[in-house]
């Protein structure tokens, strides 16, 4: 599964921002969606994510403000954000796990998009 994400950039705090993932390749295989973001200094942490097809489940730094989307036809994951603030700055990551049945056991791998930068500052 190859991954390519857009839409990061510069926003100002109370602003906007709609980040795409397009995913290519297995998407057969497709099991679990989501996006995460790492600032600087911290580790990674999860944003969103969901079940292929099923419903999301945000964390507590993205329910109200974040909501993310899916448009199967043409192949893109969507998380669109709102009422930015500083610490929403991070580098954003699009995520995908596929699923496989090997000698009778659920085999599992993810995928990572390269990233896209979002800053949020005056």
């Amino acid at each position: 599964v190859h991954l390519e994400e857009s839409g990061g950039g510069l926003v100002q705090p109370g602003g906007s921002l709609r980040l795409s993932c397009r995913y290519s390749g297995d998407i057969g295989s497709i099991y679990a969606v989501g996006w995460y973001r790492q600032a600087l200094g911290r580790e990674r942490e999860r944003v969103v994510s969901s079940p292929f097809g099923g419903s999301p489940q945000y964390t507590g730094l993205a329910q109200g403000r974040f909501t993310f989307s899916t448009n199967r036809a043409e192949n893109t994951l969507y998380l669109q954000m709102t009422r930015l603030k500083p610490e929403d700055t991070a580098v954003y990551y699009c995520w995908v796990e596929i699923m496989w049945m090997e000698l009778g056991d659920s085999e599992y791998e993810e995928y990572w998009g390269q990233g896209t930068q979002v800053t949020v500052r005056q």
